[in-house]
């Protein structure tokens, strides 16, 4: 293993340790599908919000879909340095983005099949109105954008758009769900000391 490495280019190096860390995230992820009920996914969002929304809600950038582009891109740019001669090591460069951008694509367009699976049905969003969540991803002021919800209702774990009136909600802050506009949740911060209202 030590010889085998000790042959490889630096860009072969940066592809194999590139391609052993994304593998790891990827398989902890696949374990947390496994053993929870449902699949967490940690979205790019700070002050600067670096989230993207499809249509359907689903988020583009999220942990999955880079850890794919990154596990299937780096491990096809190593196998291509090994299948072309020396001074043709760029061309592993472009097979490694697109492989990972196809792989990319591929995760983003599961996961939103998988929401759009979750969603139909038996959503009824009006019966969420009075309801507690906690932000997920952080809540613009004033109808000044989208941000997502978390809560436990109607029998499944949601993630849902939503907006507020007032100011700006952060990650984590406990809200109110005050009214739904078209399966968006316009929402409140909730009090620290109110209960959970169940909604029947």
């Amino acid at each position: 293993m030590i010889e085998w490495y000790s042959t490889l280019t630096v860009l072969e190096q940066v592809y194999f340790w590139l391609g052993i860390v994304a593998t790891v995230f990827l398989i902890i992820q696949i374990v947390m599908l496994c053993f929870t009920s449902y699949g967490g996914d940690v979205d790019l969002d700070g002050d600067g919000d670096i989230d993207v929304d499809m249509d359907s809600g689903v988020s583009i950038f999220t942990v999955k879909s880079l850890t794919a582009f990154f596990a299937v891109g780096s491990w096809a740019g190593l196998l291509t340095c090994a299948l072309i001669a020396d001074n043709l090591q760029w061309v592993s460069a472009i097979v490694a983005l697109v492989s990972g951008a196809a792989a990319f694509a591929l995760v983003v367009l599961l996961m939103r099949f998988i929401y759009k699976m979750q969603s139909s049905g038996t959503f009824q969003p009006e019966k969420l109105v009075g309801r507690r969540a906690t932000v997920y991803v952080s809540v613009p002021e004033k109808r000044s954008g989208r941000g997502k919800i978390t809560l436990n209702a109607q029998g499944k774990f949601m993630e849902l758009d939503a907006m507020t009136d007032g100011e700006r909600l952060s990650v984590d802050d406990p809200v109110e769900i005050v009214a739904t506009e078209n399966e968006c949740m316009l929402v409140a911060r909730a009090a620290e000391n109110d209960e959970e209202k169940e909604v029947k």
